[in-house]
């Protein structure tokens, strides 16, 4: 199967240098690797002079969910491998994910384990964070479960739920990752084959409180598409804008409260 590795990246020239020999010394390895450049400042531009092979491709600095979708659109693979700037793979990380796919054709996208590393110190995952696999909605309702560097994903599919969420500054994954759970199985290669380094200060997750606000943005998109799941939507909606009041309540948010407790009463009103 080919295979098109997709990397986001911005300002992260000595880092990607690290992603992309994790890619390079892969045992199964991909058709193309493309890097997305989303108008870095720094020396990223000079990437292809070290690895010649790799497609580089800039664009104004426009988001990482825009890189990603950029990247998909230029790949001429069937599948396609996401690895964020700042993570690695294991060496058999593609071949694993291969093998899966080909004794198991009807499913299109499949993710593996993580290992997380936090200034310098492999740190143990939170049991929130427990990887599942096959049909898994539910597990991913309350948070993300999957990271995009662990996925390999069939364009069909992507064609089928459509492309990461522009508009989410954070949480993107979290987006796409429902909409394809909601009526296919995700294949799970239960193995670290990837390594998350954390306490970077230029990573999202760390630029951004209250996570759930993006996420309640995401189940509110999904609502309008999936009435199968009405009801379990609806409650982890309600539960997170009521964790949102709670915190907007603790730091004086008053603007912020009052426009959670009138979410919190609509979708009281809708689930009754």
């Amino acid at each position: 199967m080919d295979i098109t590795v997709v990397i986001p990246t911005y300002n992260r020239y000595e880092i990607l240098k690290r992603a992309l020999i994790s890619v390079y010394s892969q045992s199964y390895m991909p058709k193309e690797v493309i890097i997305i450049d989303d108008g870095s400042t720094d020396n990223t531009s000079q990437i292809t002079k070290q690895f010649p092979h790799v497609k580089y491709i800039y664009q104004k600095n426009s988001g990482v969910s825009s890189a990603r979708n950029l990247g998909i659109k230029n790949s001429m693979s069937e599948w396609i491998a996401f690895l964020d700037s700042d993570d690695t793979w294991h060496v058999d990380k593609l071949k694993c994910q291969a093998e899966f796919h080909e004794q198991n054709p009807k499913y299109l996208m499949s993710y593996t384990d993580e290992k997380w590393i936090r200034d310098g110190i492999e740190v143990k995952m939170a049991k929130k964070f427990h990887k599942v696999g096959g049909n898994i909605f539910t597990e991913c309702l309350s948070h993300c479960i999957i990271a995009p560097s662990a996925t390999l994903v069939h364009k069909r599919l992507l064609d089928e739920v459509g492309l990461f969420d522009k508009n989410l500054e954070v949480c993107e994954d979290y987006d796409l990752w429902l909409r394809v759970a909601c009526a296919n199985p995700i294949g799970l290669i239960d193995e670290k084959l990837i390594t998350k380094y954390g306490g970077n200060d230029d990573q999202l997750s760390a630029k951004h409180w209250g996570m759930d606000r993006f996420r309640v943005v995401a189940l509110e998109k999904l609502l309008e598409i999936e009435v199968a799941k009405k009801e379990l939507i609806i409650e982890t909606i309600l539960h997170k804008y009521k964790l949102l009041f709670k915190g907007a309540l603790k730091h004086e948010k008053l603007l912020d409260s009052k426009m959670y407790n009138e979410k919190i009463k609509f979708y009281e009103a809708l689930k009754d």
